[in-house]
């Protein structure tokens, strides 16, 4: 098995190669940028278009790509963290709406930035299916529908399956029915975010891999290497906000982990369906999500491992053989024909979460201190809308996404510890036993109400 991700072990040659050097003394730019992962080069990708005289430094701590950016699911998804009506209730239902399409608009950039950049990315849009598997689960998914046509979302970007709608397209057991929608591609995160750290720096983007960021302050970022002084500072840590220091309460790293089989014939295939590449997962509490990979792969994950007292972030975390071995159980239960079918890959990293679960991105102009991040695992997509919105905010330049009403918004800290661990993982513990719970009473569980209304969902 890989030490990183089933995405790293098959990246080619040329994306695999160091893509930039370590930080050799102190220096000066326009922008400093922490973080190479997708927000960062994002930022510097649409910084470097709207103004290609910046100069802009990028540290990184490892390599490009080796956060969560590098290890995911590989949805490129519309999916944001904050439901409508809590964007509504702090700001407006239009900025609500706005933040949403906001999203869907940001695949068909992605989509667009491909093409264009010619990148290789195993881009299939397939769209999204998610399965009922009992009745609390389909009654969840038809409220859902309801409850989205009070927002404008029509059936072109959400519809109810039947459960024969459903089987059609996905050969999972017990299925009642599901959702379908189109705003979603399937990709090979590795691909995409190597190819944009590549393209940044031939656009004269200095990255430096390498490169350990110790603390960020306005004006300066301090590493283990030298000094970059800029006037404009960017975090893009997501994960691993909490290795700057005085950060440690700002996003809690909080693991997901996955699994990806060998290659699967065409019988499986032709048993499990999936036939246009769509990413699936079912209505349970404790989040699982999959992708048929364009070599015939299943890459699988799911929450479920502990948060680590302190935020504790080490390499041997990324690997959980309960979980994993949860995570291929859940797998065979969906689809039966996979057993005994070889697991080639286990892996595993941290996602960053905010205290309200707001993913949010800004710009101190008194301060010159930027951010972006809390995608809570949803950062794909998301991190594209950052890069364009942080752009457009450094360069000054007005624009409808530096309206909307994530930007600016200021998440509270987390507890300090041991709260935040004991509360981390009660929170845990409830949405863990939220689904034995329901199949066992047939009734909604009242610890994942209780949840759900903590993080604001």
């Amino acid at each position: 098995m890989t030490t990183l991700s089933l995405w790293w072990d098959t990246l080619p040659a040329d994306l695999a190669a160091p893509l930039g050097t370590p930080l050799a003394a102190d220096t000066t730019a326009d922008v400093a940028i922490v973080g190479a992962g997708f927000t960062g080069l994002w930022t510097a990708y649409y910084l470097a278009r709207l103004d290609p005289k910046l100069r802009i430094v990028v540290v990184e701590a490892e390599q490009a790509g080796f956060g969560a950016s590098g290890r995911n699911g590989g949805w490129a998804s519309a999916l944001f963290p904050v439901s409508r009506t809590t964007l509504a209730r702090a700001s407006s239902r239009d900025a609500a709406i706005r933040q949403h399409r906001a999203m869907i608009d940001s695949i068909a950039e992605l989509d667009r930035v491909r093409q264009e950049e010619a990148w290789d990315i195993d881009w299939a849009h397939g769209g999204t299916l998610i399965a009922a598997r009992t009745p609390l689960q389909l009654h969840a998914l038809e409220t859902q529908v309801q409850e989205s046509r009070r927002w404008g979302v029509t059936e072109a970007d959400l519809r109810l399956l039947s459960a024969q709608e459903f089987t059609n397209r996905m050969g999972a057991t017990d299925v009642l029915g599901g959702t379908f929608t189109p705003h979603c591609a399937t990709i090979h995160p590795a691909r995409l975010v190597r190819s944009l750290a590549r393209t940044v720096v031939q656009r004269g983007v200095q990255l430096c891999e390498h490169t350990r960021a110790t603390s960020i302050e306005p004006g300066v970022v301090r590493t283990e290497r030298g000094v970059v002084r800029a006037p404009i500072v960017v975090r893009a840590t997501e994960g691993y906000t909490r290795t700057l220091t005085g950060l440690t309460r700002t996003l809690a790293p909080v693991y997901s982990l996955m699994i990806a089989t060998a290659p699967l014939s065409t019988h499986t295939w032709d048993r499990i369906g999936l036939m246009n590449r769509e990413t699936f997962a079912d209505e349970r509490h404790l989040i699982i999500y999959g992708q048929r990979t364009r070599n015939g792969r299943l890459a699988f994950g799911g929450r479920g491992a502990p948060y680590h007292f302190g935020s504790r972030i080490t390499p041997e975390q990324d690997r959980n053989e309960v979980i994993h071995a949860q995570l291929w159980r859940t797998l065979v239960d969906l689809f039966p024909v996979l057993a005994g079918t070889e697991v080639t890959h286990a892996w595993g990293g941290p996602l960053g979460v905010a205290r309200d679960w707001w993913a949010s991105c800004g710009l101190d102009t008194r301060t010159g201190m930027a951010w972006a991040g809390g995608y809570v695992g949803d950062g794909v997509t998301t991190s594209n809308l950052a890069g364009r919105t942080l752009a457009d905010l450094i360069t000054g330049r007005a624009s409808e996404l530096t309206t909307l009403p994530w930007v600016g918004h200021r998440s509270r800290l987390w507890e300090p510890e041991p709260l935040r661990w004991a509360g981390a993982n009660l929170a845990l513990r409830a949405m863990s036993t939220a689904d034995a719970t329901e199949v066992h009473r047939d009734r909604p569980s009242r610890r994942a109400r209780l949840v759900n209304r903590l993080i604001g969902g």
